[in-house]
């Protein structure tokens, strides 16, 4: 069925998302031609160009590279200057590779479901051609152990709205059992509800959290979202961020909050001083950033000093055993020295 004239400028912008990009330039001739092969529209070059210059008076970023040429004027004999218009191509809000990051990124992230993730991945594919549909093949299939929780984006908006109300929050949080399956987990109290302040979202090793205040303590608490269930936003205002026990009366600064908890442990913080050899260094600052402190420097170790999460150090000295050893707080380094002696004793029995 043929399409009306009106929809010429709309099918030709369709035309360079589709099959345009630096590699693949299209000259009027090849927009006529698909014009009529996909759209049943026939139309000339002086049409064509006059749609293409209307778009990009409209703001649309159309590259194209401009020929001249002489040619005789019919009418007066004259030679004259022609300047030729080809190579259209549309310049797009993002390039392939950075596409393939943004793709990977949601195949292997595993809080996100998987109906969500494949729909998303679509959504991304479709900011590209048909070339990069093409070339995207080779993609790793998404994990099967993605998160159960079917809820996920439902919770992110309802925190986003929480958060910004500064409201609080009631949730069930689950739990996976021998049997592979969500359970909601139980307080001390034997209750499943959870009230909590909530101050702000982060992602962390591939799992995105909550940060924020169970309602029954001043200390701040973090929370997997995938793991979040029956959420809903309370009338109550939250608990000032500032009156909590290790906020030292200030607001919430994220980007100082994660470098300290490089696990999402909701413990205290404290200066910690350990030794590591020279090839752990690059590891050291991808996990803490730049604001370490170096030290007693040999050939072959370093001392390293960080404020930081104490759980979190003491998961990562035995992660990393006997690459890093812990100095100080002392108490700190022999609780990772007691720990390691269990697990020795108990891989020996």
């Amino acid at each position: 069925m043929k399409q009306p004239k009106k929809l010429l400028i709309l099918n030709i912008l369709d035309i360079l998302r589709k099959y345009s990009d630096a590699d693949h330039r299209l000259s009027q001739k090849d927009i006529a031609n698909i014009l009529k092969r996909d759209y049943d529209m026939t139309v000339d070059r002086k049409a064509v160009r006059r749609n293409l210059l209307s778009l990009m008076e409209c703001g649309y970023e159309i590259e194209y590279s401009e020929t001249v040429r002489t040619v005789t004027n019919p009418k007066t004999g004259e030679e004259e200057e022609s300047y030729i218009w080809s190579d259209f191509y549309l310049e797009r809000d993002f390039s392939d590779s950075e596409l393939r990051l943004l793709i990977d990124g949601l195949l292997f992230s595993r809080h996100i479901p998987y109906s969500d993730c494949k729909n998303l991945v679509e959504k991304l594919k479709n900011l590209s051609n048909v070339y990069f549909n093409s070339h995207i093949k080779h993609i790793a299939r998404m994990p099967d152990d993605k998160t159960d929780n079917k809820h996920l984006f439902l919770n992110i908006g309802l925190l986003d709205e929480a958060i910004s109300k500064q409201k609080k929050v009631s949730f069930n949080y689950a739990e996976y059992r021998t049997d592979k399956k969500m359970h909601l987990k139980k307080r001390s109290d034997g209750s499943t509800e959870y009230i909590v302040s909530p101050y702000q979202m982060a992602a962390n090793d591939g799992k995105y959290y909550l940060i924020c205040n169970f309602d029954k303590y001043d200390d701040i608490s973090n929370y997997r979202l995938d793991r979040i269930m029956n959420l809903k936003i309370l009338d109550e205002s939250v608990k000032p961020f500032k009156s909590l026990i290790g906020a030292d009366g200030q607001s919430l600064d994220l980007v100082k909050y994660m470098k300290e908890h490089i696990y999402m442990y909701s413990n205290d913080s404290a200066r910690v001083k350990f030794r590591t050899v020279k090839p752990m260094i690059s590891d050291v600052i991808d996990i803490f950033g730049k604001d370490v402190t170096f030290s007693d420097e040999d050939e072959f170790e370093v001392t390293v000093s960080v404020y930081t999460n104490l759980d979190a150090m003491k998961q990562l000295a035995k992660r990393c055993a006997p690459d890093i050893i812990i100095l100080e707080p002392r108490s700190l380094a022999d609780e990772v020295k007691e720990e390691l002696e269990e697990a020795l004793y108990r891989y020996e029995s």
